[in-house]
């Protein structure tokens, strides 16, 4: 039973995702429409809001759960939990009547400290380099910008799908493995089915997007689950599975502070959304991701698989230039023949 766990959870939090989004999608039509402007990569007034229904099916595929095996360490995901819960509040806030951008961080930061100091106590990166202070707020200023960069980008149809359910997924196997502790492989599981069962109502063109009610949520227990990975000493595994959306959120970030850019502000420079404009299709590009993705897993495994430090700073290495080369495939006009 223990080794059916994931695989249950995932399909019972794709199933109440899936049968979430059909309930909650008139409901969303009437009240959480999002209507096209000049930055946006939709064409027709859309409904937001399916985060509910992935946050709502992967925690209750846990509880559920809960009910029928003993989690250990389910105190932890409590925690998890409402943090995830919390972040999910300030997302549909934003989402009904934006925040202001300071208001706003300091609430992602609060839940992210909740996460850090009560969720992963016992989680230490740098024991020997830096005192215990120190390293948590570094993981506190990543677990926001990982957060808020989540939510930038989820920009067009089907891509938060394409790079966290491999990652979520993969997580998943490495509990199953023993890699990393069970109880955070069930929580990848149900953040994988989350999304799989939602899947079907974003792919292109979406008929119902994720909102900062689901992306920023999503964003939070993505970085508590690299979180306990890179806990078990596998650093660079962590930082290779979300590669692609560090190094787009990241370069794009320092690109719009040196031109003086308001960067709380939306805008369309990522790569991805280049790619649009410079004639990739969208089910082309989340395609791509979702292959570099899979190769980032691959080498993700090498890296725990030989820990010696020269093989992690190869796959790093080799990662980072298969990710740079597609960010640089999407900043050019595509070939169409």
């Amino acid at each position: 039973m223990d080794h059916l766990a994931p695989i249950l959870i995932l399909i019972a939090a794709a199933a109440v995702a899936a049968a979430l989004c059909v309930l909650l999608r008139p409901l969303l039509l009437r009240y959480a429409l999002a209507r096209p402007n000049a930055r946006s990569s939709h064409r027709v007034p859309t409904p937001q809001g399916g985060g509910i229904a992935v946050v709502g099916g992967a925690f209750l595929a846990l509880i559920l759960a809960s009910s029928l095996l003993p989690l250990s360490g389910s105190e932890s995901l409590v925690f998890v939990a409402a943090a995830a819960i919390a972040l999910a509040i300030v997302g549909a806030w934003d989402d009904i009547s934006p925040l202001p951008a300071g208001l706003r961080l300091g609430l992602q930061g609060l839940c992210v400290a909740v996460v850090i100091v009560y969720a992963a106590p016992d989680v230490r990166l740098f024991p020997e380099a830096m005192p215990l202070a120190v390293e948590r707020c570094l993981a506190l200023l990543a677990g926001i910008w990982f957060v808020n960069l989540t939510n930038f980008m989820d920009g067009i149809d089907w891509i938060t799908v394409a790079w966290v359910v491999p990652l979520a997924g993969a997580l998943a196997l490495a509990g199953g493995l023993g890699l990393i502790d069970p109880t955070t492989g069930l929580l990848a599981a149900a953040l994988c089915g989350g999304l799989l069962g939602f899947a079907p109502f974003n792919k292109p063109v979406a008929r119902l997007f994720l909102g900062d009610v689901g992306s920023l949520p999503i964003g939070l227990v993505t970085a508590y689950l690299l979180y306990r990975l890179a806990g078990t000493g596998a650093l660079a595994a962590a930082l290779i599975l979300p590669l692609y959306p560090v190094m787009d959120a990241t370069i794009t970030l320092l690109r719009r502070l040196a031109r003086r850019e308001r960067v709380w502000e939306a805008h369309r420079s990522h790569f991805y959304q280049q790619a649009t404009s410079n004639g990739h299709s969208v089910l082309s590009i989340v395609t791509q991701i979702a292959l570099l993705n899979l190769a980032l897993i691959g080498l993700a495994t090498a890296s725990i698989l030989v820990p010696a430090a020269p093989v992690q700073l190869i796959c790093l290495a080799v990662a980072v230039v298969l990710t740079g080369l597609l960010l640089r495939r999407f900043a050019r006009r595509a070939h169409v023949p």
